[in-house]
């Protein structure tokens, strides 16, 4: 079986995620670690008196030749996959072909083959997410006293600092990466319990030795670096399915918001950040002055998918009937490999947006001047308040010289609300003309904004050494 562009193949084959990740996802390592666990239980038996040294010789010396072309070819007999590719390994190993399996069903090979998947990709996940972590901490801390204007309900609010918005986008992936820590300590695999879990095969190929059927699981699993569950059924519960793909939605929520704010503050009417636009880059096959955030629409693209996959893994658990049901199979294939390879892309997007963040500066100070001062005349309340001002009235005081300010800057006029707060007699009575003007500098009004964002750079800094 090949497959080219002359056919359908999906965008994740070849267009998103990385090699590491298809490759681990691959048909290939999925088959090889299959002969992995059949080796391992081999060996067990071995150990247990079951088998012999030179079969299981025989099964070590065979067990990377995977022959995908042979196990299509018996799968269109057999209609198993799995079985498939037994008989293709039995093949191959005159010695100990007529061994593997002993004992087995389908999901003790499939399941914990599944589980080190699992695993491998959260590793994989783990280091992109501690990778962006680190250039967020070092850019929080570089952009902690850089003083912008904030955005609430999209409108100019009171001033922050840009070091202190990325620390809000590192504090949501760090809770991200103890999570992916947390459950890569928590993951099992089925382990080896037959047909219903119950493990009955188990105790009966043992029956009159001394070694039990869980000290042999307990043995398989030592070797496979992976626990088990302590209960199962044909299959190990599909909520830790979920626990995976919601995890990984999760680190798509937060990286959504970052690549939707970046496209808001790229737009020209802001115009505060942007993305790294190559040079022959093209924005538009159309209008050749466009600079597209592309890079942030297509991680929201992404995500917008990523999203939608705990679904269909919450309803896997849901509807794991009784001892099984296969109608978890078909889309395990689908989601498992699609959800790791999309959140795997959208870290790498992420990645390169934030090693090439342009930050302009005459932008992020014209709008801090043309709406800062709004925002400043909270602090000139508060001042004359404290000075024995009634806080209703000067309130309504300053609103009317505000919206009188409004006025004027939409009609292309200088914001003339520093002035008109200084002729205002009520806050004369006050305060002095210089302490007005001193209290309506914006970029003053920021808060311990620098001071969180660099503890949150600490913080962040501090975890990713520990998770190291």
């Amino acid at each position: 079986m090949s497959f080219t562009h002359d056919t359908w193949v999906g965008p994740f084959s070849w267009r998103y995620g990385s090699p590491q990740m298809r490759q681990l996802w691959s048909e290939t390592h999925k088959r090889r670690l299959w002969r992995r666990i059949w080796v391992a239980l081999a060996e067990a038996q071995m150990r247990a008196g079951l088998v012999q040294v030179a079969q299981v010789d025989d099964l070590r010396a065979r067990a990377d030749d995977v022959n995908i072309d042979r196990s299509h070819e018996l799968e269109a007999i057999l209609h198993h996959d799995l079985m498939a590719e037994l008989r293709c390994f039995a093949e191959q190993c005159p010695v100990g072909g007529g061994i593997l399996h002993l004992g087995a069903t389908s999901m003790d090979i499939e399941d914990n083959a599944d589980a080190l998947r699992l695993r491998a990709s959260l590793s994989l996940v783990g280091q992109g997410l501690r990778d962006l972590l680190l250039i967020l901490a070092r850019k929080t801390e570089e952009e902690a006293d850089h003083v912008c204007i904030g955005w609430t309900h999209l409108q100019p609010a009171e001033p922050t600092t840009v070091g202190y918005r990325l620390a809000g986008y590192a504090q949501d992936l760090l809770a991200d990466y103890e999570a992916l820590l947390d459950l890569q300590r928590s993951l099992r695999g089925k382990g080896f319990k037959g047909a219903v879990g119950t493990a009955a095969s188990w105790h009966q190929l043992l029956e009159g030795r001394t070694l039990t059927a869980e000290a042999l699981e307990a043995d398989i699993m030592d070797n496979l670096g992976l626990a088990a569950f302590p209960v199962a059924t044909q299959t190990c519960s599909r909520r830790q399915d979920w626990q995976y793909v919601t995890l990984l939605a999760g680190i798509g929520m937060t990286l959504y918001r970052l690549a939707f704010d970046l496209r808001l503050l790229q737009s020209p009417p802001v115009g505060e950040w942007a993305e790294p636009f190559a040079e022959q880059q093209v924005g538009s096959s159309a209008m050749p002055f466009k600079r597209n955030p592309v890079n942030a629409e297509n991680i929201d693209s992404l995500a917008r998918y990523l999203a939608a996959l705990p679904r269909v893994a919450w309803d896997n658990g849901a509807h794991n009937l009784l001892e099984r049901t296969l109608d978890d199979s078909a889309n395990r294939r689908i989601v498992l490999p699609q959800a790791s390879l999309c959140c795997d892309e959208m870290l790498r997007r992420t990645r390169r947006i934030l090693e090439g963040l342009r930050l302009d500066d005459g932008a992020i100070r014209h709008n801090l001047e043309r709406y800062g001062t709004f925002a400043a005349t909270e602090r000139v309340l508060m001042a004359a308040c404290l000075a024995g001002g009634d806080r209703q009235h000067l309130h309504e005081v300053i609103r009317g010289h505000s919206m009188n300010a409004w006025q004027a800057l939409s009609s292309g006029e200088p914001n003339p609300l520093t002035d008109l707060l200084c002729g205002e007699e009520e806050l004369l009575r006050l305060l002095s003309g210089a302490r007005i003007r001193e209290l309506m500098r914006a970029q003053d009004y920021v808060g311990d904004a620098p001071g969180r964002a660099r503890a949150m750079a600490g913080r962040v800094l501090a975890a990713c050494a520990r998770g190291n």
